[in-house]
């Protein structure tokens, strides 16, 4: 019988099954595993093995990957790094960490990916180092971003945070570039509440991201124990009773301020500032958390596919407007994306009048919403196709836990908006 308290999310760990609880709960009560132990390296292997990769390190975030990738690369104080706008302020942040320039490059309004000719125009002499996104899971123009990269002698680095599993020609997201990182975060293709990898075929850049690893050390077991006490509290408590009386958002609220639970982004990264816990390596006990998620993966992509290919047969024709590029063989989805002038309305009206807590990747240039995008050296104007998509796009959830009756439901109300 369905819980009406428990909300139809896009977020909320949504990757979360039976056994990753079960495996948590297995974690939970044996300490002696949190921070060291065999999962780290296995899940490295894995990773490399299902990447077809030479080398791969583990991280306990996206952040702490592309860090310790411009870390290694030993670029020089005011290197311009390019990124594409309309992304998460985890991948500026690790730039102004280490002392280099973001300049921020404009999307596609087709696919949300990089803008080929405002990239081109934005290239100087300064310019070092491109971070290209695959935006929601749907992989980037990498033939002719290559092409322009080599041309220029910039080095590519892919940012394949939404986008793990995801195909282009026969070939991963994460193999095109010098290197690439990938999220675990808990709303991503994978989760593991916490957790990256750094991928690269080239030997040299590995030896010192290897190094840096070892320098970082793993974070201490009060961090280890906020994340795999994560899905345990969101499975028993929080998203049960999520929506009587938002008693399961005060008590995720409230578990997030006494440092019960850890917060997706801090206060520190909305300000350019960065927490304690960044860069450390990843520990034993959220390495064996996903390596159980990273088997599954093959699942999750024939789900997601299944569930975009819904929305896309069944919104066609109406006032949303479609991904122009799309390929539901290729693409991970980790998000169907869609666009609509009154997103933010509908957004809103979903949540309070239907209990279904639709996406709202990105309402800014820079998510979150309350980043103060000043400090990530973003000025209004700067992008104006990314400007305008944070305003008309919405999110429709595709993650394991979205059976049918769930997506007949969103697309249900979606229908009857006018």
């Amino acid at each position: 019988m369905r819980n009406y308290f428990k909300p139809i999310s896009i977020s909320l760990s949504p990757n979360v099954e039976k056994d990753d609880v079960a495996l948590a709960l297995n974690l939970l009560i044996r300490p002696w595993l949190w921070r060291k132990g065999k999962g780290i390296k296995e899940l490295e292997e894995s990773f490399k093995n299902y990447l077809g990769v030479k080398y791969a390190f583990s991280f306990n975030s996206g952040r702490s990957s592309l860090y310790a990738i411009l870390k290694a690369l030993e670029l020089q104080k005011g290197d311009e790094v390019l990124l594409q706008a309309f992304t998460c302020n985890a991948v500026p942040n690790p730039i102004l960490w280490v002392g280099l320039e973001p300049v921020y490059v404009d999307c596609s309004t087709e696919d949300f990916n990089i803008n080929l000719d405002d990239l081109k125009a934005k290239i100087s002499p300064k310019t070092r180092v491109l971070v290209v996104q695959h935006t929601f899971g749907m992989p980037a123009n990498m033939d002719e971003i290559r092409a322009i990269c080599e041309a220029k002698n910039i080095i590519l680095i892919e940012d394949c945070a939404h986008a793990l599993g995801a195909d282009i020609n026969g070939f991963k997201v994460g193999t095109f570039g010098k290197a690439s990182f990938f999220s675990f975060s808990r709303d991503k293709v994978i989760s593991s509440v916490y957790g990256g990898m750094v991928a690269t075929n080239d030997p040299s850049l590995a030896e010192k991201i290897r190094r840096a690893q070892d320098k970082f050390g793993s974070p201490n077991s009060l961090w280890v124990f906020q994340q795999i006490l994560h899905p345990i509290l969101l499975n028993f408590i929080i998203l049960p009773v999520y929506s009587f009386l938002d008693l399961g958002k005060i008590i995720l609220v409230a578990s997030q301020v006494f440092h019960v639970l850890s917060k997706a982004v801090s206060w520190q990264e909305k300000r350019g500032l960065r927490p304690g816990y960044f860069p450390n390596a990843l520990p034993n006990a959220i390495a064996m958390m996903a390596i159980n998620q990273l088997k599954k993966i093959e699942k999750f992509k024939t789900h997601r596919q299944k569930v975009a290919d819904y929305y896309f047969k069944e919104l066609a024709g109406t006032k949303f407007e479609l991904p122009k590029i799309y390929d539901n063989k290729n693409n991970i989805y980790l998000r169907f994306s869609v666009k609509h002038k009154d997103a933010h309305e509908i957004i809103y009206e979903a949540w309070h009048k239907q209990n279904i807590l639709l996406g709202d990747w990105y309402t800014t240039p820079i998510a979150p919403f309350d980043t103060k995008i000043e400090e990530m050296k973003y000025i209004m104007g700067m992008c104006k196709n990314a400007e305008y998509l944070a305003k008309h796009t919405l999110n429709l959830p595709t993650h394991i836990n979205i059976k049918k009756e769930d997506a007949e439901r969103i697309v249900g109300f979606l229908k009857k908006w006018k």
